[in-house]
């Protein structure tokens, strides 16, 4: 389904991403994980497209979306939940949605001109909370509200692929395993899943297969269990 090709990516005059290549198939949670500044970030928006590469390739359903922008990129099934949530403040939470909402027509109408699931009854069903926020301002939401609205919004997208950036960073452990159960109803709606994820522990308990980068570079690919027993691993992520 997607496929990075030893990309290079910058921010100003850092190179930060050096040959990093990558790949999630149908209906499977990829983990990339590595300790804050590794690089985990500047993957995910350089596969969105907010930041260009300067040399590598990004294959999203056997089509090079490597030039494309951000909004063309959404428009061919790639949702996202930024590491800051990106939640209009001044919105309320049904407008935020229905920014997606509006998108997601034109998604499946270039996949397939099917009929569409109910993106507002697949939200809901991962957070039904957020159904009692509809009328609230995004100003007015906690952090992890914030997050279960950016999540149901890159859900009413109607994506194949879904980017999660830190999706579990400042959240409570009892927090955590809840949105660990949103994840897996999110694969079983057939959605595949790369996540940025810090903390390998959380990880080893989504993933079906696990990245993990450090310094710009990808320095381990294979199964989550196996990363564990992995000393380069574990010790690049305590840094």
């Amino acid at each position: 389904m997607l496929e990075i090709k030893a990309i290079d990516t910058f921010r100003g005059p850092a190179h930060i991403l050096n040959g990093v290549s990558l790949r999630v198939d149908r209906q499977e949670v990829v983990c990339l994980v590595g300790r804050n500044g590794a690089g985990k970030t500047t993957t995910i928006e350089s596969i969105m497209g907010f930041l260009p590469v300067r040399a590598g390739q990004i294959v999203f359903h056997d089509e090079d979306v490597t030039s494309l922008p951000p909004h063309e990129r959404a428009k061919r099934g790639i949702g996202y939940s930024p590491e800051d949530c990106g939640v209009f403040p001044e919105l309320s939470v049904a407008e935020n949605l229905m920014i997606s909402r509006w998108l997601g027509d034109e998604v499946v109408r270039r996949r397939n001109g099917g009929p569409r699931p109910d993106p507002e009854a697949q939200a809901f069903e991962l957070f039904p909370e957020v159904k009692n926020l509809l009328q609230r301002q995004g100003l007015h939401l906690s952090g992890g509200q914030r997050k279960m609205v950016a999540i149901a919004r890159a859900i009413m997208l109607s994506p194949t692929l879904l980017l999660l950036d830190e999706a579990f960073e400042g959240l409570a452990p009892v927090v955590v395993n809840r949105f660990i159960d949103a994840v897996m109803k999110i694969k079983a709606m057939g959605i595949s899943i790369l996540m940025a994820e810090s903390h390998l522990g959380a990880a080893t308990r989504i993933g079906d297969r696990l990245y993990a980068i450090d310094r710009g570079e990808i320095i381990f690919h294979g199964p989550p269990k196996d990363a564990l027993a992995d000393e380069k691993v574990v010790k690049a992520l305590r840094g």
